[in-house]
C-alpha cells in the first residue's frame, strides 16, 4: 500500500474537494448526547494491476485526472455516494462511505469499473484506514481550561481556528472539540476506538463544563 503520508495526502485532497474537511457544518449532530455517529469511512484496496490513469480518465465517467496537482485519478460513484483516489500502481483510497459495508461495496464497484475499461483488476487487500465520527454532549465547554491542564495532548489557537485538537494516545484517535460541546473523532480504525475515546474524553469535558449565565 502507498505509505501513510500518501494516504493522508490523498484523503486530505478528497476532503477539500468534497467539502468534508473538519467543519461542524459537514456533520450531522442531530443525535442524542453520548452517541458518537460515524460520518465517514476511509478505506484502501489494491487492484493488483498497473493503470494508465490518462486512459482511465478518458474511458471512465465521473472521473478527473490532473497529474500537475496530484498523482492520482479522482473517480466518483453515486451509490453508495463515494469518491476514490486511484493510483497508477493499482492502489485506491475510498472515502465518503457512511459505514464499513458501504466502503467495501464502493471499493468493489470501483474495481468493477476498472475491469470494464479493460484491466485485469482484482479486489484485494481491503482495509479500513480511518473512521470519522461526530458527537454532541449538549453542554458548553471551556476549551482554554482543557488546553492548559492537558497541554501535552492539546493544540488550541482560537485566533486561527475555534476548535481544540486533542490527540489521544490510547486509542490513537484525534478529537476536534468545540466550545458548544460538539466534537469530531478522526483516526480511529474501529468503532470500539471511537467508543473508548468518547468514554475517556467525557469526564474531561464534564470537568470543564461552562456554566450558563442566567438572565436577569
Amino acid at each position: 500500500m502507498e505509505d501513510l503520508n500518501t494516504i493522508s495526502s490523498a484523503t486530505n485532497l478528497l476532503n477539500d474537494k468534497q467539502g468534508f474537511a473538519l467543519k461542524t457544518t459537514s456533520f450531522n449532530f442531530d443525535v442524542p448526547a453520548k452517541e458518537p455517529v460515524v460520518q465517514n469511512v476511509v478505506a484502501t484496496a489494491n487492484l493488483q494491476c498497473a493503470l494508465d490513469l490518462k486512459q482511465v480518465a478518458i474511458k471512465a465517467r465521473n472521473s478527473e485526472y490532473n497529474p500537475k496537482r496530484f498523482c492520482a485519478l479522482i473517480m466518483r460513484i453515486r451509490e453508495p455516494k463515494t469518491t476514490a483516489l486511484i493510483f497508477a500502481s493499482g492502489k485506491i483510497v475510498v472515502t465518503g462511505a457512511r459505514d464499513e459495508a458501504q466502503a467495501r461495496l464502493a471499493s468493489r464497484k470501483f474495481t468493477r469499473i476498472i475491469q470494464k475499461i479493460g484491466y485485469s483488476a482484482t479486489f484485494t487487500e481491503f482495509k479500513i484506514q480511518n473512521l470519522v465520527a461526530s458527537a454532541d454532549i449538549r453542554f458548553p465547554v471551556r476549551l482554554e481550561g482543557i488546553a492548559i491542564k492537558h497541554f501535552n495532548f492539546s493544540s488550541y489557537e482560537p485566533e486561527v481556528f475555534p476548535g481544540l485538537i486533542y490527540r489521544m494516545l490510547q486509542p490513537k484517535v484525534s478529537l476536534l472539540l468545540f466550545t458548544s460541546g460538539k466534537m469530531v473523532f478522526t483516526g480511529a480504525k474501529t468503532r470500539e476506538d471511537i467508543k473508548v475515546a468518547f468514554k475517556k474524553i467525557y469526564p474531561v469535558l464534564k470537568e470543564f463544563k461552562k456554566e450558563r449565565k442566567m438572565g436577569i
